[in-house]
């Protein structure tokens, strides 16, 4: 009675042979006739939560942006008289003698805007998303190809 051959495994490569190796195969894909590795991906889904959640910080994050530029803008306008200038004219306009502007509730008015647009356009992110889960079942999602290249200095 025989016995059947057993499969062994090659002995564990030592740790210079390894990096010989690796040595190796970088030197054969970094080589001038290689060429780029390409790979073919199609997106069929997106999760709804994770839009949601980047909508959401970026739509937040363009708003503290928008009034962070904002305060910059008045404090500049103030300090060259600029916001003197507008609030004597709009009270020439509407013949009012104290027409004045109140920083604080045009900041107050800016940043509930900017909330509720960001509120509003987050909605609009994850039914577009969504729209787009329906479509790509019906006909097929994006594809995307990835091509990797070496830039060597």
């Amino acid at each position: 009675m025989e016995t059947a051959p057993v499969a062994t495994e090659p002995p564990p490569k030592s740790k210079r042979q390894r990096k010989k190796d690796m040595r190796a195969s970088i030197a054969l894909a970094s080589s001038p006739n290689a060429s780029p590795r390409r790979s073919r991906c199609e997106v069929r889904r997106l999760d709804l939560w994770a839009v949601l959640k980047v909508a959401l910080c970026f739509y937040v994050a363009a708003v503290v942006l928008v009034i962070v530029a904002g305060i910059v803008l008045w404090l500049i306008a103030d300090a060259a008289g600029a916001i003197h200038n507008v609030e004597r004219f709009m009270g020439k306009i509407l013949s009012s003698k104290n027409y004045h502007l109140v920083a604080a509730q045009i900041l107050e008015g800016s940043v509930l805007v900017g909330l509720v647009l960001a509120a509003l356009l987050t909605i609009i992110t994850v039914v577009g998303a969504a729209l787009y889960n329906v479509f790509s079942e019906l006909v097929g999602g994006v594809e995307v190809t990835l091509v990797e290249t070496d830039h060597h200095p």
